[in-house]
């Protein structure tokens, strides 16, 4: 059974749990619905070693082969100037994912380290919200649900929990829906559409 496209759904779920693969399949969807439709994924993802590079290709070849009308704009940090960009009525724009970008932001690479980390990210987080909001168009955006384990060791690592939850509380407080995945199943946990 088809799942009805809304203005905005929020994809939630542990590691390999069926997010992305939920949000191929509202992309798809939207694209079958009409010839006039178009569909955007923004991958947030950064090749910052081989395993990451092979883990990217190959989510481009599968996803070229799942959604062959989508097309794909990288974007690690930019965020919502890219939701600007590219969301219109007529285009389905995908976000994958928020978690990532959220590492990319707080934890940037060795040649963005110049940048206060703290203001960058509370700018980046506002605009992006601001970006959900004003969205003409629909918006899937997946992200990982990581603070459902034990409690991490470390100080940083308990501090991205602790702003990855933050994030995902207000993006799911401006989406229309939010669906957790887990084993490849959806649960709505919110459907305001």
């Amino acid at each position: 059974m088809a799942t009805q496209i809304c203005r905005s759904e929020f994809i939630l779920g542990g590691q390999k749990s069926g997010k992305s693969r939920r949000a191929e399949t509202l992309a798809r969807q939207w694209l079958d619905a009409s010839p006039d439709h178009c569909a955007v994924l923004i991958a947030t993802a950064q090749p910052w070693d081989g395993e990451m590079r092979e883990r990217i290709a190959r989510h481009q070849r599968d996803r070229a082969l799942r959604v062959p009308g989508m097309v794909t704009v990288e974007e690690p940090v930019q965020l919502a100037q890219a939701i600007h960009a590219h969301s219109r009525r007529d285009t389905l724009v995908v976000v994958d994912c928020l978690t990532l970008w959220l590492t990319n932001c707080l934890m940037p690479m060795e040649h963005q380290q110049n940048t206060p980390v703290a203001p960058v990210k509370h700018a980046h987080t506002a605009m992006l919200l601001e970006a959900i909001d004003a969205a003409p168009g629909p918006l899937v955006l997946v992200g990982n649900e990581i603070g459902l384990g034990v409690i991490p060791m470390g100080a940083e690592v308990r501090a991205f929990v602790d702003a990855l939850g933050r994030l995902n509380q207000d993006v799911a407080q401006r989406c229309q829906r939010v669906t957790l995945m887990a084993a490849g199943l959806p649960l709505t946990l919110k459907d305001a559409a």
